[in-house]
């Protein structure tokens, strides 16, 4: 299993390779560049290679949600067939936590009893998700994402390899913090309108506590249509994620300068009716040292509830977390309701 952020290496091409095209001392996964295993598998044609993920539905026009189990169940075909002598076969589940149910529980039956010379390489961004069953039958290895300067230079060489040019410098440095070390994301948010819906969202929350409701309706019209699912999983995800950062940012000063001044600027109104904040009373020990250094008043500190949750639950699994969390805000959210109610009056009294 191969933990990372969108996008996969060349672990395949060295399993596929013949053996005067690999590195001649088993040293690296180096593979020459114009073998045919390399042309093969950059295009999905080597016969020892199955890529399981999302198929494009040309009916519907859209990518499905998850990775069915009719996908799947290409595998039974494709290990019936025996490759030449000392051949290998390689499976890549792409990404294995779209996989459904069903779609997981059928690959575990390979994943118990794998073939001789068969690898099964599952990327995942997301390896909590998957099974608990498929992950003890694996080996996690963690990938590093790419350094600036060679995130830059693999999405130079795929827009090139594409006949388009690199975005404008200010795009391109905004893209590059929002696909946080991954050439596939840089490309799918640079093809897909990403970095002018992420412009959008950022604009309505630097706008608070004023709300530019012509420009929310804008935005959730272009989201409605059952064509833009994509583009509708998307807004959350770039939504999610900027408001990790901004907490983030706020909790340790540190991170993005727009981050940072979005963070501050949404602290120091303090026209919040509650703020809590997920952690332990240590978190909160040091969050007001922070917070504090940098001028926020103590007044509006005193108002932190942290940690956040129902009192007296102890289990600390980050499910039991989340609805203990979501528990308390939904108390607070029914306490602010109460007190917003006009009273009613019985007229028999």
């Amino acid at each position: 299993m191969r933990a990372r952020r969108a996008g996969f290496g060349s672990a395949a091409m060295a399993a596929l390779a013949a053996p005067h095209e690999r590195d001649a001392f088993g040293l690296s996964l180096s593979v020459n560049s114009a073998s045919s295993a390399v042309r093969q598998v950059r295009a999905l044609s080597h016969p020892g290679l199955l890529v399981i993920r999302r198929q494009y539905n040309l009916k519907d026009k859209r990518f499905p949600q998850a990775i069915s189990v009719e996908e799947v169940r290409r595998l039974r075909a494709f290990l019936g067939h025996r490759g030449g002598e000392g051949a290998w076969r390689v499976v890549i589940v792409d990404s294995a936590d779209e996989l459904n149910i069903n779609a997981a529980n059928a690959l575990l039956k390979s994943l118990e009893e794998p073939p001789e010379r068969t690898l099964f390489l599952l990327v995942t961004s997301e390896p909590g998700r998957l099974l608990a069953t498929i992950r003890s039958r694996c080996r996690t290895l963690d990938l590093n994402r790419l350094a600036s300067n060679d995130l830059a230079q693999a999405v130079s060489q795929a827009l090139a390899a594409a006949g388009r040019e690199m975005p404008e410098a200010q795009a391109t440095a905004t893209l590059m913090r929002l696909a946080d070390g991954s050439a596939r994301r840089f490309l799918s948010l640079e093809a897909g309108g990403g970095l002018r819906l992420y412009e959008d969202i950022y604009g309505l929350l630097a706008g608070l506590p004023t709300v530019a409701w012509p420009k929310v309706h804008e935005l959730a019209d272009t989201l409605a249509p059952a064509t833009a699912e994509v583009r509708f999983n998307l807004f959350f995800e770039l939504l999610l994620e900027l408001l990790a950062r901004v907490v983030r940012a706020a909790a340790t000063g540190s991170g993005a300068v727009e981050d940072q001044r979005l963070a501050e600027r949404i602290l120091r109104r303090g026209d919040f009716s509650w703020f809590g904040l997920i952690g332990s009373h240590t978190k909160r020990r040091a969050f007001e040292q922070r917070l504090g250094a940098r001028g926020i008043d103590a007044a509006a500190l005193s108002r932190m509830e942290c940690p956040i949750g129902v009192a007296g639950i102890r289990d600390k699994h980050p499910a039991a977390i989340a609805i203990s969390v979501a528990a308390r805000i939904l108390r607070q959210r029914e306490a602010g309701a109460s007190t917003a109610r006009p009273a009613l009056h019985d007229a028999r009294a």
